[in-house]
């Protein structure tokens, strides 16, 4: 019987908002785009000079400014999350939150009141805790005025925050992230690292994959620290996947879908997983005139301090093929080949529950660890009408999902957790908009800001909370039989 936990996940940067008690950050800067084919893209590269006018101008954005405004409603929502049922909850700590600038030597008191009253309310209600520590949002300082991860001093501030989470709460959290989504510094490296695209120019590789080499000295470090601190938790390490098919059976399209999994999927997590560098990259980086220096401490440090557990987040399914003349469709980090027997949703991510299962026993095999599905969810545009919110949509997509997971499981797969990515509505990472919808919490505002920020239960909602229930009863009988 199934010993999987289920739960829920939001980041700081999309579900708290209350910018005006706390530093200024990377994704404070990113504005809202009218939807189009490419905006999940678009926002992803703010140059130095758009973001330097955003601050001077004081035009620090809605989405984030404001998010689902949780700073001023955690209670109410961490009671719906108990009356959900929740197993888990996934959140982020907010890093300017507790360093403005991010390089501050004591932390901001309030910002340690702030969780505080979370994790302790999280505690009384049973929830378990899985934290980000980092999810996107670096203080913009740090990117303005060092470099962001291109500099490794930046290593030194980030196990600052790393310290103050573990003195405070190193009892309290179950699971720890070092970094969201680890990958998308290659995809998108003013989310994932901090790098300001140069003006009328293209990133540096060697920037990249330098502020990635110094992400990942930094997620060994936490465990390191974690481990000398003894605090409670196991240590995890986040992908995006994007379980890829070749396009055709020809031997070039099977080919370009081994070499996109390396570079896009795998390269980042063998890293974390088996603490060295693969062998794949030395070409891939003479390519591309990546060179910096990996010290022999460096790499002791990786194979010291791998991560316990692996997690991923996975949308939807890609195409691979030598061919790119294909019609091309939107997706979580990068846009890929239409897929002619799959339905996408409104915002062209393609919908494939059988994907699920295929990159679970992928992953599995691969690194043999725990797994945790870090994030998944149907983002939709959902409608508040006089009898609730009937999103009979994103119920099927949970049972079928849901199914492929359970499957997996029964397969063989140690899988930890399930996290329905936004539980609570929260402001899209992808497009920086509100309506693009992932909650089974309705929040009611749109995209300019505008509204009551009241909360709703969605028809979603009442059939997650029976699942919970339903899991939980399966698994109280299991252990009894035991």
């Amino acid at each position: 019987m199934t010993k999987i936990l289920w739960g829920g996940a939001t980041a700081a940067s999309q579900y708290e908002g209350g910018y005006r008690r706390r530093g200024i950050d990377t994704q404070d800067c990113r504005p809202y785009l009218e939807k189009t084919s490419n905006a999940t893209v678009a926002t992803r590269l703010l140059t130095k000079k758009t973001v330097e006018q955003a601050v001077e101008e004081n035009q620090i954005f809605y989405p984030f400014r404001k998010g689902s405004n949780g700073e001023d409603r955690t209670a109410e929502d961490l009671a719906l999350l108990s009356e959900l049922g929740l197993d888990v909850y996934r959140l982020s700590i907010s890093w300017s939150r507790l360093f403005p600038n991010g390089d501050e030597e004591i932390p901001n008191e309030d910002g340690i009141k702030y969780y505080d009253a979370i994790f302790k309310e999280l505690i009384n209600k049973k929830i378990k805790i899985f934290l980000t520590i980092n999810h996107y949002a670096l203080p913009l300082h740090l990117v303005t005025e060092q470099g962001g991860w291109k500099n490794r001093k930046t290593i030194d501030h980030y196990l600052k925050l790393v310290t103050v989470i573990f003195s405070h709460w190193g009892e309290l959290i179950d699971y720890y992230l070092p970094f969201n989504e680890i990958n998308a510094g290659y995809f998108s490296p003013y989310n994932g690292t901090g790098l300001l695209k140069p003006e009328n120019d293209a990133y540096a590789y060697n920037d990249i994959f330098l502020s990635l080499h110094h992400q990942f000295l930094a997620s060994a470090k936490a465990i390191a620290l974690g481990k000398k601190m003894k605090v409670k938790g196991q240590f995890g390490a986040m992908i995006s996947c994007f379980c890829y098919y070749p396009l055709t059976p020809k031997p070039e399209d099977n080919l370009q879908l081994v070499l996109d999994e390396q570079i896009n999927q795998w390269f980042c997590m063998d890293v974390l997983a088996r603490g060295e560098y693969p062998y794949y990259m030395n070409k891939f980086f003479l390519e591309h005139d990546v060179d910096f220096e990996i010290s022999e401490a460096d790499r002791l440090l990786l194979k010291e301090n791998t991560c316990d557990f692996v997690s991923f987040s996975y949308y939807s399914s890609s195409i691979s093929s030598v061919e790119e003349s294909q019609q091309q469709t939107a997706g979580n980090l990068v846009a890929t080949t239409k897929n002619p027997y799959l339905k996408a949703s409104e915002w062209g991510w393609q919908i494939d529950p059988i994907g699920l299962k295929t990159t679970l026993l992928k992953v599995y095999d691969r690194y043999q660890k725990p797994v945790m599905i870090a994030e998944n969810g149907l983002g939709a545009r959902d409608v508040k009408e006089t009898d609730g919110i009937h999103d009979a949509y994103r119920i099927e997509y949970f049972k079928q999902h849901f199914q492929q997971i359970l499957e997996a499981e029964q397969l063989g797969v140690n899988v930890l957790a399930y996290f329905a990515w936004g539980i609570i509505d929260i402001v899209s990472a992808g497009s920086c908009e509100m309506e693009k919808r992932y909650g089974v919490i309705f929040v009611e505002a749109d995209n300019q800001g505008n509204g009551s920020y009241d909360r709703y239960k969605k028809d979603s909602f009442y059939w997650y909370q029976g699942f919970i229930a339903e899991q939980r009863k399966a698994r109280r009988k299991s252990q009894k039989v035991e």
